[in-house]
């Protein structure tokens, strides 16, 4: 008697392209990194140093963590810049999905839309706007306005100045990137309010629920699972995004240390030969943070109840 062929899930046939780009563009460059953050390699000399193994590139870091105090200055930045943005990306988004939910359509449209421009905003251009509002001469956009309005009788180097800096730096840091994510937690948000049925909102007006009432025991408890990739989403990309700071550094709009991330120190000291051109120490300095990435993204998970809502439903069917 032949035995029946085993057969193969639908599911892979759908998946395997999608699980083929994560292993060409994630996966392999993953594995390639770890193994070069073990080798000496710097100014892309691949003959001199690919071949030698050593756990040199984590000791310095270490070293460098403690006694640096330029590389203490990313650090800090990057502990400072990570929370603060990630607050502002998820609670501003949520505020504005829901006040434009709430809104007449002939506002709330032309709201979005105005609100989602940052992020279509080539970052080039998003950047420079910026680079000239914080410009630190009389020329500057911020500058120029407050010297008319008499607040300040002298220009101010807002992301350089001694005085004021970390602050300043990291406030620049902030808005500028909080711009951008505030849209994407926008649409996120405002597309699941659309989702939940009316009658429930019309239920719960003819109850006699206020506004507040509405959105605390209707509205927000229907966006649980929003919360959770909104928030994981966010943690997770201003860990490793660089793209508007490398070019507010670069331009000299923030300091150099005080205004850099770990992400970006990464690619400096990868790429730029100002940095060094270490591509081993980068490589280790970019494992450490996929490592802490995983973690932070598994204990976000965990806090904001994943495991709960995957659970099986309670009551009897």
């Amino acid at each position: 008697m032949a035995l029946p062929k085993p057969r193969v899930n639908p599911a892979l046939f759908f998946l395997i392209p999608a699980l083929t780009l994560i292993a060409i563009f994630y996966v392999v460059p993953l594995f390639l990194s770890i193994y070069i953050s073990f080798t000496p390699l710097k100014n892309w000399n691949i003959q001199k140093y690919l071949g030698e193994v050593t756990t040199y590139n984590y000791e310095r870091l270490i070293h460098m963590i403690r006694y640096d105090p330029d590389f203490g200055m990313v650090v800090k930045t990057t502990l400072f810049f990570v929370p603060v943005t990630l607050l502002i990306n998820v609670l501003g988004g949520l505020a504005l999905a829901l006040a434009t939910f709430l809104m007449e359509e002939a506002v709330s449209l032309p709201t979005r839309v105005l609100w989602i421009l940052p992020r279509m905003t080539p970052v080039a251009v998003y950047s420079l706007m910026w680079y000239y509002f914080f410009l630190g001469d009389a020329s500057g956009t911020l500058n120029n306005l407050l010297m008319r309005l008499g607040i300040i009788d002298q220009p101010v180097n807002w992301g350089n100045d001694p005085n004021l800096l970390p602050y300043s730096a990291w406030t620049i840091l902030v808005i500028v990137n909080a711009l951008v994510g505030v849209s994407f937690g926008m649409v996120v948000f405002y597309s699941a309010l659309r989702s939940i049925p009316r009658e429930h909102i019309i239920a719960a007006r003819i109850d006699g629920a206020s506004t507040w009432q509405l959105v605390r025991h209707i509205l927000i408890p229907q966006l649980r699972w929003h919360l959770i990739y909104v928030t994981v989403w966010q943690l997770l990309s201003l860990l490793t995004t660089y793209t508007h700071i490398f070019l507010l550094v670069k331009w000299g709009a923030v300091h150099k240390y005080w205004g850099s991330t770990w992400a970006l120190y990464v690619f400096n000291k990868a790429f730029e030969a100002e940095w060094g051109s270490e591509q081993g120490l980068a490589a280790a300095a970019a494992t450490i943070l996929v490592i802490i990435g995983s973690v932070l993204g598994l204990i976000a998970l965990r806090i904001l109840g994943y495991g709960k809502m995957m659970g099986e439903p309670r009551g009897e069917l």
